[in-house]
């Protein structure tokens, strides 16, 4: 039996951020938290704006079936998700946040972090870009200079996509990976590939519109980078769509409800060769500890949501030479900043 309190924040971000589809100062999120025999497990969704679902939407579907969700008396995490999947069919990020929060009081009832359980070992984990959003050449250059980082990850999207991504070459040797947000057209993507090359870009994140399979089949015959698929894969039945079009999925626990399915997601990958790149939504630290968990089961990381916001949640992931660490502590090894909240 749970008992559960949750929470609608706005986050502020410490520079507008731009991407191909608008920008934004401040990142809504909810956080919920179950009380399972007095253990309590906490999780996080923020509120995308083109996927259609607001914190007050999750707050109101909860609430509607509060009742179904108190009754459950949790044994195995994966059976929870079955039950809230079916409980909200039509609100993955409130089954994502759920979905953590019963993965945290698993790990506590185990006295195991998440990792452990799962046998991974967190050195193992690749480390996690930073991202800069569309901006002036000039600010996003100071963003780059205020956060040195090994990686970069360039939103895109707009008529001077090139000359920005040039003089940030010319700027810095770190890696760089770019994000167009299904911002090109399939022309204007085959025109750009020559000098992404050139740039010598690791990987694109969904060039051309979401249903664009086709189009994006003729760039990866064009390329030797790699693309990604990051809106044409929401959940679990996307990723055979996947496979034969793109090189890899960016997996969002946000978009595809949750780490019981993040973790279906990424067998069903690897058996299809596909890379698999696990992405962020901008949630806290809250959100984020579970990608640190993860993180050894995948080739690339986008987890930079705690270093794009001014304020955080909660405390107990560390960004060690841009590769996340979580604590020993079980569950997700995360300590929510009540006071916040």
């Amino acid at each position: 039996m749970f008992t559960i309190r949750y929470w609608q924040k706005e986050l502020t971000f410490e520079y507008p951020f731009t991407i191909s589809k608008g920008t934004k100062t401040h990142q809504p999120t909810f956080i919920v938290e179950l009380n399972f025999r007095g253990i309590l497990g906490y999780g996080e969704a923020p509120a995308i704006a083109y996927y259609g679902i607001t914190t007050d939407q999750m707050a109101a579907d909860l609430e509607a079936k509060r009742k179904f969700v108190e009754s459950f008396s949790l044994t195995d995490p994966k059976r929870f998700w079955h039950f809230l999947h079916h409980l909200f069919p039509n609100n993955p990020f409130l089954v994502c946040a759920l979905d953590m929060a019963g993965w945290d009081i698993y790990g506590k009832l185990r006295r195991k972090p998440l990792y452990e359980l799962w046998n991974l070992n967190l050195d193992k984990a690749p480390k996690t870009d930073y991202t800069i959003g569309i901006d002036s050449l000039e600010k996003m250059l100071e963003k780059i200079d205020a956060h040195p980082a090994p990686i970069y990850k360039i939103k895109v999207g707009t008529a001077d996509d090139l000359a920005k991504l040039k003089a940030i070459r010319q700027h810095t040797n770190a890696i760089i990976r770019v994000d167009a947000n299904a911002g090109w057209t399939l022309e204007q993507a085959i025109q750009i590939l020559p000098v992404l090359e050139e740039l010598n870009i690791e990987l694109i994140e969904q060039p051309l519109a979401k249903e664009d399979f086709e189009g994006t089949k003729i760039l990866t015959t064009k390329t030797s980078i790699p693309i990604f698929a990051d809106e044409s894969c929401i959940g679990e039945k996307d990723v055979e769509k996947c496979a034969g079009y793109f090189s890899g999925i960016n997996i969002k626990l946000t978009k595809c409800s949750g780490i019981t399915p993040a973790l279906e997601m990424i067998k069903k990958a690897r058996s299809l060769n596909l890379q698999v790149m696990l992405g962020c939504m901008n949630e806290s630290s809250i959100g984020s500890a579970p990608m640190a968990h993860l993180a050894p089961l995948v080739d690339f990381l986008d987890a930079d949501g705690p270093l794009l916001l001014k304020d955080d949640l909660g405390a107990g992931i560390n960004f060690v030479d841009h590769q996340l660490k979580t604590s020993t502590l079980p569950g997700l090894g995360i300590t929510p900043l009540l006071d916040l909240l």
